[in-house]
């Protein structure tokens, strides 16, 4: 089986023919010139060393030569051999908010979608660490255990939503309990959990999970998204667009609650960084702390590792290359000023 490892490049091929068809054009331009220039059975007298075929043979190396360099330049890999891979990475595991106050607008378009293309940004960037998903609002479950096969764990973020958990409000309690169930009971000086949300708690109790967090070695780096000033949470009730109302009908605003994200990363010995639109603060969390942290072997695997085998291709069209300026337009003429001066001496004896 023969594999490429830039098989875009194939389409340069096409430039072969299109250079073929141009030789032949040019030689029946350079044809058409000479016979303009003197009668066809003067030319093997003026010119009797011109030779066309070696021309066409010139063509056909230099196009021969182009399709040969195309062919190396795709990189062409066959035959393999075994080799055993070693990964090594941290256990990356994100708690994200899915209540309805991460509907708010206050950072574009709005709290949720703005996590879930920051986290797919980051997916992006990871090599060799296993990352998991954990959502969550008035309880929290895994919604995607540590893995290192990134299309599943996008497929997952994707799939959360406003509404994924049935119980309504934030626990965040309940968010780090998960994300420390997440871990498998690993060391803790692999793991990070992310925590993104607004803040807003109503369940309490947090100080108790942080310090167990903490206990375990499990650093948490808080990312709080939205602002002080808060915003209104837009919701659809009976096909009409409307703002989220409280028990006497009052609109509620949701504002981020940064003194908590704080404490908690605090606590555990982690960051608290503010998301904007603009900077939402994942790439400082992983480049600054996260991807300094040790790391350890995660899987190790034995795959297989094709051979490159450019090199063919590219030799043999450096040869023909070297070959092409060897064949010349012309044909060699034996000159008969030997024989001439033979029947001269033979005539004189």
């Amino acid at each position: 089986m023969m594999l490429w490892r830039a098989p875009h490049m194939l389409w340069l091929l096409a430039l072969a023919p299109a250079v073929g068809v141009f030789f032949v054009w040019a030689l029946r331009r350079r044809r058409q010139a000479l016979r303009r220039f003197a009668e066809a059975r003067l030319l093997a007298t003026l010119a009797p060393d011109l030779d066309e075929r070696r021309q066409r043979w010139r063509a056909l190396l230099i196009v021969a030569a182009l399709t040969l360099l195309v062919l190396a330049l795709a990189g062409p890999k066959w035959g393999f051999h075994w080799e055993e891979v070693h990964r090594e990475g941290v256990d990356i595991v994100i708690a994200l908010d899915t209540s309805r106050s991460m509907l708010a607008e206050d950072v574009k378009p709005d709290r949720l979608a703005r996590s879930k293309l920051a986290i797919e940004d980051l997916v992006k960037r990871l090599q060799g660490d296993r990352i998991g998903l954990v959502a969550f609002a008035g309880s929290a479950f895994m919604q995607c255990p540590l893995t290192l096969d990134y299309q599943a764990f996008a497929e997952s973020l994707h799939a959360v939503n406003v509404g994924i958990i049935p119980k309504g409000g934030t626990a965040l309690t309940e968010a780090i309990k998960a994300g420390l169930e997440a871990f498998e009971g690993r060391q803790g000086k692999h793991e990070a959990l992310i925590l993104i949300t607004d803040g807003e708690d109503h369940e309490g109790h947090i100080d108790d999970a942080a310090k167990e967090a903490a206990d375990r070695g499990v650093k948490i780096y808080t990312v709080g998204i939205g602002t002080a000033e808060g915003d209104l949470i837009p919701v659809t009730v009976d096909g009409q667009q409307d703002f989220l109302k409280d028990r006497r009908g009052q609109v509620v605003k949701s504002r981020l609650d940064e003194e908590t994200l704080q404490k908690i990363a605090t606590t555990t010995g982690g960051a608290y960084v503010h998301a904007t639109s603009g900077d939402f603060g994942l790439d400082t969390v992983y480049n600054d702390f996260i991807g300094k942290m040790e790391k350890r072997e995660l899987q190790s695997t034995m795959e297989r590792r094709y051979e490159e085998r450019f090199q063919l291709p590219l030799l043999l069209a450096f040869v023909l290359l070297a070959l092409e300026p060897l064949v010349g337009d012309r044909r060699r003429i034996r000159s008969t000023a030997p024989r001439r001066l033979l029947g001269w001496w033979r005539k004189a004896a």
